[in-house]
């Protein structure tokens, strides 16, 4: 496994759509493993290979200890109507967080890394954390989900601290 480096944001990278994994194979094992790696020692619990420059749609989460979770060509199906609001990040943005309004709940359908398809349901903690990774494998940064106030003084004291 290797460590990635990530980009941080405003990189224009961040704001575009990754393309659909159609090699399943060693390369694409040894992407999850590095993205797994790169991810633990941000610290973070989810990563996409979009955060690292690899325009791909492959997701890493880590939402317990050492239960990793990969998903490739992930799609949300279906969202519920109940709505909660979660403080979000970004691996790309550390230390910076904001309260996110998303849906509770879930259905998605991905595949695993041998390329076998799969559906599923999410709910709460799993369901907000699918729908920040697809939007970023979309080209959403998550900051795009905050008022235009709230994402405003969010960059403003990014750049702050970035010297930008």
């Amino acid at each position: 496994m290797a460590k990635l480096p990530i980009l941080n944001y405003p990189d224009p990278r961040l704001s575009r759509p990754c393309a659909t994994v159609t090699e399943f194979g060693p390369a694409l094992r040894q992407l999850a493993d590095d993205l797994l790696e790169t991810m633990r020692a941000a610290p973070g619990v989810g990563i996409t290979a979009g955060h690292v420059g690899i325009p791909l749609r492959v997701v890493v989460l880590e939402l317990l200890p050492d239960k990793p979770l990969v998903y490739v060509n992930p799609v949300i199906l279906s969202l519920s109507g109940e709505t909660k609001r979660r403080v979000e990040g970004s691996v790309s943005m550390r230390g910076f967080t904001e309260d996110v309004e998303r849906p509770c709940a879930i259905r998605f359908r991905y595949q695993d890394l041998a390329g076998g398809s799969h559906e599923e349901d999410a709910t709460d903690f799993h369901a907000i954390c699918i729908q920040h990774e697809v939007d970023q494998l979309d080209g959403i940064f998550w900051l795009k989900r905050l008022s235009r106030l709230k994402r405003d003084r969010l960059i403003r004291k990014w750049q702050k601290q970035n010297g930008a």
